[in-house]
């Protein structure tokens, strides 16, 4: 009989720490990702949106600056999924390496910048609870986005160079 006690007891332990975690998100994460996702649409209406379209669409000249800063700031201004919207700037053979250096970029931004990617705050507070433990999670967020600079670049280059081989290879 002790044994079910005991089993009833760490069952509804579980909801309890379940319910206490939720509790925290809705005072400390859910407020603040709002308040960052109003900021940066007041920037955004500040500055004007055709100024932030043209100066994005500058930055698709050079591979460098196309696959490390252009996603980094479409995922910034515009968040998930608008992102993707900046896409519309590229020629077409740079549009999938774009897309994959936009995807790849939205899951490092998050440890510093919450409101690009706020479905993905979950997973970035589980490694960032246990990384506590150790050290700041600070220094976490940005190493995570520094080696996601690197990462997304890579990938954008590697899709863009296997977009340029099929499309030529199609043709032949």
């Amino acid at each position: 009989m002790n044994y079910l006690t005991s089993f009833a007891e760490h069952f509804t332990g579980l909801f309890q720490a379940a319910a206490d975690q939720f509790v925290s998100f809705i005072t400390g994460v859910i407020p603040l990702v709002a308040v960052m996702i109003l900021a940066i649409n007041a920037l955004i209406q500040f500055i004007g949106e055709q100024r932030v379209m043209r100066f994005m669409k500058k930055l698709t000249k050079y591979t460098i600056m196309r696959y490390t800063i252009l996603p980094f700031l479409s995922c910034f201004f515009f968040a998930n999924p608008m992102c993707y919207t900046v896409g519309a700037f590229l020629e077409e053979d740079h549009k999938p390496g774009f897309y994959d250096a936009t995807v790849s970029m939205l899951h490092p931004i998050t440890g510093l910048f919450p409101h690009a990617n706020s479905s993905e705050l979950f997973v970035w507070l589980g490694i960032s609870a246990g990384f506590a433990q150790v050290a700041n999670e600070s220094e976490l967020a940005v190493r995570f986005l520094l080696s996601g600079f690197v990462v997304v670049l890579m990938r954008g280059i590697i899709t863009e160079k296997l977009t340029i081989f099929f499309k030529r290879r199609q043709q032949a």
